[in-house]
């Protein structure tokens, strides 16, 4: 049976204390280049910002090492005193060395202080959420056990309204749930890489938001097999969208829970991401993307 076409950006989703479109916007490709240093043009930075909102953005997505600390400084100056209705989620895991290098941060006093500091440059007392971000091949043991236990006394001091967790496993989630309530997820998912798909659905069954990042494929590889893919193009051309709409309709329409946080430091991008509401894949096309 054909899916009846969805107003997919004015469709909303459970995302921890508030509901939220199901289209926001991620603040990693605001920084300059490798999500390193100043933006290569901060005042179309600061427009990004303020134009996503003016548009129906309630939901902007961030971490204190995006920079570090340029993209939580910009959204600040860009939409502080924040619309009460904008839900900011942040993520701590992670650090950048002087070099710009990813480090891993697992010490449970270094996490607690990342959370703080989310606060901080952001300039709120409450954050919606944070995803406490593992690295890959982590195991569920000990020290997950004991990241969990920060992320529960964050939440139940009243620094976070939910705990997310992001770049994990099936296993990871159950024995979170086993412990806390969880808000969101945080994976890696595309046409090209759907390794989460189990994650995605156990998220589906529980009502817990499900947001996939590099849904446009690795904003870090040199050749992109989503946008690049042949089906994609040729339905980009038949439709008048462009690549990235297609993709981003179709991963909206693979689950309920599914909110989408696209990226970009251009206000064109930023249109073009958001108007994804009225594009109808029809049962043929989805079927191709399906089957990628």
């Amino acid at each position: 049976m054909e899916r009846e076409p969805v107003a997919y950006a004015m469709t909303t989703f459970r995302l921890a204390s508030r509901t939220v479109h199901r289209v926001g916007f991620g603040a990693m490709q605001l920084p300059g280049p490798g999500v390193f240093g100043p933006p290569r043009d901060h005042d179309e930075a600061v427009r990004v910002l303020r134009r996503a909102v003016e548009l129906g953005v309630d939901h902007v997505d961030t971490a204190q090492y995006y920079g570090p600390m340029v993209a939580n400084e910009l959204i600040w100056e860009a939409l502080h005193p924040y619309p009460e209705n904008l839900a900011l989620v942040s993520k701590v895991g992670g650090k950048r060395s002087e070099t710009g290098e990813w480090l891993l941060v697992d010490d449970p006093a270094e996490l607690r202080a990342d959370i703080e500091a989310n606060l901080r440059t952001l300039g709120v007392d409450r954050l919606t959420a944070v995803n406490l971000r593992l690295w890959d091949g982590e195991e569920v043991g000990d020290r997950f056990d004991r990241q969990l236990d920060v992320m529960i006394a964050a939440r139940d001091d009243g620094l976070i309204d939910g705990i997310g967790l992001s770049n994990i496993g099936r296993e990871h989630l159950l024995h979170a749930l086993e412990r806390t309530d969880i808000a969101c997820v945080q994976n890696p998912y595309n046409l090209v890489d759907r390794s989460s798909q189990p994650v995605l659905d156990e998220c589906a069954a529980r009502g817990i938001a499900f947001v996939p990042f590099f849904p446009l494929g690795s904003g870090f590889a040199q050749d992109n097999p989503v946008l690049g893919n042949p089906v994609v193009r040729g339905a980009a051309r038949e439709l008048g969208r462009t690549p990235a709409q297609i993709v981003l309709a179709w991963t909206l329409g693979v689950a309920p829970n599914v909110l989408l946080i696209p990226g970009t430091s251009s206000v064109a991008h930023l249109e073009e991401n958001l108007a994804v509401d009225g594009i109808d894949l029809g049962e043929a096309l989805r079927a191709e993307l399906d089957a990628i």
